[in-house]
């Protein structure tokens, strides 16, 4: 009898582990919805409209609205894209699908690359359209190599849509994943430290115009490998937010005083720092999030995160100005509060769009989601 006690014992102990893996399952998926849904609502505070150039932005350095921009910038955008660089590399360490190289790269041309192309051809429509019809003042073509640069970013940066280069050094890094997931560790540690060197040295254009973007991507792979997710979701806050809080103030100050902070390589390594940490502290919180009362309605925007990604700078140049007329530009009483909403009126627009879309041509709306708006 004592003995069948412990065997039921013993089994009802296995099926709550079994439970308790499935649950950690789910909410590790959540997490990774909702990281990319806050990491890309901060990509907007990167975009925000000003309604100023470059001379009179700097004019305005170290005012109070320029410093409250440079850390919404700097904390919601820059530290939170090296996330999404993991999650991507971490999502193909498991995925049996990156076994099939060829299958693979159609399935991340149609997914990342021909939505990316995509939306930098509706950007030079609709911006530089907006600039030749109505005077906007936004990048117009001036030659047959400029044009092909903003659709395909072959060798630089974009004037318009300035996030995509994530997107195309994205797809170069997927071209590369099926052999990156055959890699020994110290193979991927290698090609990780390679990346992180030629990011503070400020080498990787043309082949890579970020090469943050294969660092992440490669040590996505490694978190996977190593189980890192949990353990970082398992951190207690008084470990997690202490470095990214001591080293965000200093790349803050920095960022707030270029007179007295000479660039140089002791900047560029506190940069890469500042990606490391953040990227640990953001997949910290959106792992909280994930059991917090938000998460039903973080993860009803997920399905719009891509096409937010990619469609909020042609929103954000045609309807900055226009709003920007009631709030007033950088420096206005009202801008701080326009400055605070503008994720959140580019996302209702999204989502009004998306919808719309959605319902009246659903194959375009999945071809420039990369297909996420199918569940939508």
């Amino acid at each position: 009898m004592s003995g069948l006690v412990v065997e039921i014992s013993l089994e009802n102990r296995e099926n709550r582990g079994v439970a308790g893996l499935a649950t950690d399952a789910a909410r590790r998926s959540d997490a990774i919805s909702i990281a990319r849904v806050i990491c890309i609502l901060g990509v907007v505070y990167v975009h925000a409209w000003t309604g100023l150039n470059g001379h009179d932005l700097e004019s305005l350095r170290g005012t109070p609205q320029d410093s409250l921009r440079w850390g919404l910038m700097e904390i919601f955008g820059r530290s939170a894209v090296p996330l999404l660089g993991v999650i991507s590399g971490w999502l193909v360490e498991g995925s049996s699908r990156t076994q099939d190289w060829l299958r693979h790269v159609e399935r991340k041309a149609r997914t990342i690359l021909l939505p990316m192309i995509l939306w930098n051809a509706l950007a030079i429509l609709f911006v530089s359209g907006a600039a030749w019809a109505m005077g906007l003042a936004a990048p117009v073509p001036s030659s047959t190599d400029w044009m092909f640069q903003e659709l395909f970013i072959v060798s630089r940066n974009p004037d318009i849509n300035v996030q995509m280069p994530f997107l195309r050094d994205l797809f170069l890094c997927m071209i590369a994943a099926p052999l990156f997931v055959r890699l020994p560790g110290w193979a991927l540690g290698v090609v990780a430290a390679m990346a992180a060197v030629c990011q503070i040295m400020g080498w990787g254009p043309p082949v890579l115009m970020r090469a943050s973007i294969l660092f992440f991507f490669v040590m996505g792979i490694v978190a996977r490998r190593e189980g890192l997710a949990d353990r970082v979701a398992a951190l207690p806050w008084a470990v997690a937010a202490p470095p990214f809080a001591l080293l965000m103030s200093a790349q803050l100050y920095a960022s707030l005083h270029p007179g007295l902070v000479q660039p140089g390589m002791g900047l560029a390594v506190l940069d890469m720092a500042v990606r490391i940490v953040a990227a640990l502290f953001f997949w910290r919180l959106a792992w909280s999030l994930a059991a917090s009362a938000a998460r039903e309605t973080l993860l009803r925007i997920e399905p719009f995160a891509f096409f937010l990604f990619c469609s909020h700078l042609i929103l954000i140049w045609l309807g900055g100005p226009a709003l920007g007329s009631l709030f007033g530009r950088l420096g206005s009483p009202l801008y701080p509060a326009y400055l605070l909403v503008q994720p959140l009126l580019v996302l209702i627009t999204v989502i009004l769009l998306g919808s719309a879309l959605n319902r009246t041509f659903p194959r375009l709306a999945k071809l420039l989601s990369g297909g996420r708006l199918m569940a939508a």
